[in-house]
Formats: structure tokens, C-alpha cells, sequence
């Protein structure tokens, strides 16, 4: 496929969200490019309007694109340079069909996601919200050998579901910090690569759900994947178990685990995606045993701007007339 027009001289290039100012520097040097002013995510009607009006549209997690808003493209647009890894918001298959390419930045996210995953793990075991509050309304009366009393995350047993480069890098940071370490996978992965992160395979889900005191969800949603820890699976939980979500929502059936949180039939959950985007069951936030984040897993300036270099190594290749790097093709879903 050949890049825009060759009447054109550069590229029209749409970004639908504001992005790191270095990166949009850079694409306003490169292409003729269209920001927008505020950053809040674009209509169906402004998304559809800009896929008319440009060779190439750079899209983030917060755009639904579907089949019937690829049908009113247009001829101009050629490809959906995607700002993240994910891109379950894209309907690639209709994409390919039309003849447009769609691309994404994989790897950039996982050391700072993995991080995050830690982190909520330590927050939810911990009990580092309620610290804060407690401290923040100035309640705190002293020290005392029975209060904020946690749990020790070291020979815990943490089930990793998904064992892709997340999974992976919470699997080794997890060794650091003495827990015990499982997987279950699509794949079962290499025997080198299982004795590097320490890491037990389980070939049932349900059999590791129901041995874990940790689920760390690191999977990405797929058909087969939503809701793959419905209400039968998270029964499969022990009561002290906890549950941490740094991947997508609508891995977990929400309401099902929101239920149960309240039951007391799981101890705990640290949630960074949901599974409506940011409409939030609000019986979550009631919970103190709960640690809700706005999906800041791969909140960081590095990670941010790494993920830009990837867009414009994706929209610049195609530019010259190459196939981008990091193309998506509907079998790797």
C-alpha cells in the first residue's frame, strides 16, 4: 500500500487527546498536523469528521472506533497510528477489510504497569489508603501495637493471569520481594523462561484462582477474555485473597466482585481500570478495603513520551512508503 497522495508533500496527521508537548513538537516538524486545544476525548461525529479529513489519525484508548465510523472514513485515511498498546477500542478487523493499517507501541508500558502492579499490591495488603486518611484528617493519635495492622506480602502466593511482558515483570519484581510466583497463560511458556522468573504453571485457572492469596490481572481483553473472572471464578477465591487489575476492566465481571468486596468473601482489591471506563460502580468507592486508581499504570513522562517516539516511527515509516514497525494484523489478537 503507498503512503498518502504524492501530491501531497506531507502528511495530514490528526491527534484526537493533547500529548506530551516534546511529541507534538516533533509531528508538527514532521506532518501536517492537527491538535486539538482541550484534551478531552472527541464525539463520534468529530472522530468520524477527522478519519475524513486525514491521511492518518492518531487515536488513544479513550476513542471507540467501530465498524460503521470506518465505513464513513473516506478514500484519505490510510492508517490508525494507535497511542498505546491496546487496542481492543479499534474494530482492526473492519480496518484491514477497508484497506487501512492500524498500529500501536507495544512494550513501553510494561516496566512502568508492573511497577504500578506492585504498587497496588503493597497499597491494598498494606492498608496505605486508610494510613493516609487517617493521617490527611488528622485522626492519628499515635502509634499503637495493634493498629493498621497489614498483611506481609513476602511467601504469599501471587497468581499472575497473563504472562505476556507485564505479567513477566511483575513476575520478577514479585520474586524480589519473597513471594511465590504463578501464571496461568494462553501459552505455557518456555522451561528457561519459567525457571528465570520462578514461576509455576497453572493449566486450570480455576484450580490456581482457588490456591492464590494474590491475582494480579494481566491479560488483555478480548472476547476471550471478558469477563473471564465471572461470579463462578471469583467465588473460586479464598476469602483472604486479594485481587489487583492493572490491565483491563473488563477482564473482571465488576459487579460480581463489587458484591462479594462487600460480603466480605474477598479481603480486598486494588483496581486501576474498570470495567465501564471511568463510570465507576460507586459501591467501590464505599470500601476501605479497596484502592481505586483513574488508570495510572503508565502515567509517567517517560512512558508518555517513548509511546509518542513509537507513533512517529509508525506514521514516519509508513510516510516513506514502508510497512510501520509495530503493525497489528487481526491473528494477534
Amino acid at each position: 500500500m503507498s503512503a498518502a497522495d504524492p501530491a501531497r508533500t506531507r502528511l495530514k496527521v490528526t491527534v484526537t487527546r493533547r500529548l506530551p508537548e516534546a511529541v507534538e513538537t516533533r509531528m508538527a516538524e514532521l506532518f501536517d498536523l492537527s491538535l486539538k486545544h482541550e484534551d478531552r476525548k472527541m464525539t463520534r461525529e468529530q472522530l468520524v469528521a477527522a478519519m475524513q479529513e486525514s491521511d492518518v489519525i492518531v487515536p488513544t484508548v479513550t476513542d471507540r472506533i467501530d465498524a460503521n465510523m470506518l465505513a464513513q472514513a473516506g478514500e484519505r485515511l490510510k492508517l490508525i497510528a494507535n497511542y498505546g498498546a491496546g487496542v481492543d477500542h479499534i474494530d482492526v478487523q473492519s480496518a484491514r477489510q477497508r484497506g487501512l493499517l492500524v498500529s500501536n507501541t507495544p512494550g513501553v508500558v510494561t516496566e512502568d504497569t508492573a511497577d504500578m502492579t506492585m504498587a497496588l499490591i503493597l497499597a491494598v495488603t498494606r492498608r496505605i489508603p486508610e494510613g493516609l486518611a487517617e493521617m490527611q484528617a488528622g485522626r492519628w493519635e499515635g502509634w499503637s501495637p495493634t493498629a493498621h495492622l497489614g498483611g506481609r506480602v513476602g511467601g504469599r502466593r501471587l497468581g499472575i493471569l497473563g504472562m505476556g511482558r507485564i505479567g513477566q515483570a511483575v513476575a520478577r519484581r514479585a520474586h524480589v520481594f519473597g513471594m511465590q510466583v504463578h501464571y496461568h497463560n494462553r501459552r505455557r511458556l518456555r522451561p528457561e523462561i519459567e525457571a528465570d522468573l520462578h514461576a509455576t504453571y497453572w493449566e486450570s485457572l480455576d484450580q490456581m484462582l482457588a490456591r492464590m492469596d494474590i491475582i494480579s490481572v494481566n491479560a488483555p481483553h478480548t472476547p476471550s477474555t471478558f469477563h473471564l473472572l465471572n461470579a463462578r471464578r471469583l467465588k473460586l477465591l479464598k476469602p483472604s485473597a486479594v485481587v489487583v487489575n492493572t490491565s483491563r476492566g473488563e477482564v473482571i465481571d465488576e459487579n460480581a466482585l463489587t458484591r462479594m468486596l462487600r460480603a466480605g468473601e474477598i479481603a480486598g482489591a486494588g483496581l486501576d481500570v474498570f470495567e465501564h471506563g471511568h463510570e465507576i460502580n460507586p459501591r467501590l468507592r464505599e470500601l476501605p478495603n479497596v484502592v481505586l486508581l483513574p488508570h495510572m499504570g503508565s502515567a509517567t513522562v517517560e512512558g508518555r513520551i517513548e509511546m509518542g517516539e513509537k507513533v512517529l516511527i509508525n506514521i514516519k515509516t509508513f510516510a516513506d512508503g514502508h510497512r510501520p514497525p509495530d503493525l497489528v494484523v487481526p491473528s494477534m489478537l
